[in-house]
């Protein structure tokens, strides 16, 4: 049997799980023979933010009918945050039998359906706990003595680009951080930008020094005097 080995450029990669699904698709590789892989930490951290994985007007592959209900792409843009590694295999899986079973989505017992929407019901829990829980503190000494909001939060997925449009907006006239293990994200008004996850000695919490915060947004976002910036953008849109 021949495989086909995919890697995506990160564990968030919409728009390429999207591209190769359908380079997949009209080549008719069918699901047992595509392998995906993804890196832990992304090559490249200037990443458009929850994107959405297929659009209803986009042109399908030659041959191939790819006519997916609007309900089944919302699925995608959840299950592909989920931390399981083997998410992109179930969702090529199910986009290649909607292909060859079009009532797929109509099939309240099927097992591949019924388990990628207890993933997104996952992850949609994880973006309302982060939503909800994240506390933010006054942390006045920074570099260049601009106040700066700052909470730690540990996410059970990657929800920290498709959540940073939330705090972007409830922050929008301060400098703020939010760091977690696996990424981090700083914004100031309209831009966002996204830094590897945070390495701290301890878990942060309220009682942690002033000088931990720092050393830990400092290990993610250093000064451009210490090296390169972490990278940066200006979304279009927010969902």
């Amino acid at each position: 049997m021949a495989q086909h080995s995919v890697t995506l450029s990160s564990q968030t990669d919409l728009q390429g799980f999207r591209r190769e699904a359908r380079v997949l698709l009209a080549g008719l590789v069918p699901p047992e023979e595509a392998h995906w892989d993804a890196p832990a930490m992304p090559d490249d951290l200037h990443r458009q933010p929850y994107a959405t994985l297929m659009r209803s007007d986009e042109k399908p592959p030659s041959g191939v009918n790819l006519v997916l209900p609007r309900s089944f792409l919302s699925l995608c843009n959840m299950v592909i945050l989920h931390h399981d590694p083997a998410r992109f295999a179930l969702l090529y899986r199910l986009l290649w039998r909607l292909v060859h079973e079009p009532a797929l989505h109509r099939d309240p017992h099927d097992d591949d359906r019924l388990r990628a929407l207890h993933m997104a019901r996952a992850v949609r829990r994880d973006m309302q706990k982060m939503k909800s829980q994240v506390r933010f503190m006054t942390i006045r000494q920074t570099a260049d003595g601009e106040p700066l909001q700052i909470a730690w939060f540990a996410p059970d997925h990657y929800i920290v680009e498709a959540v940073a449009p939330f705090f972007m907006r409830r922050m929008a006239h301060a400098l703020w951080a939010v760091l977690t293990p696996e990424s981090s994200v700083r914004g100031r008004g309209e831009s966002l930008e996204f830094g590897p996850g945070a390495r701290c000695e301890r878990r942060l919490d309220r009682d942690a020094a002033e000088s931990e915060w720092l050393g830990c947004y400092y290990q993610v976002f250093r000064n451009d005097r210490d090296s390169e910036p972490a990278r940066s953008f200006h979304p279009d849109s927010v969902p």
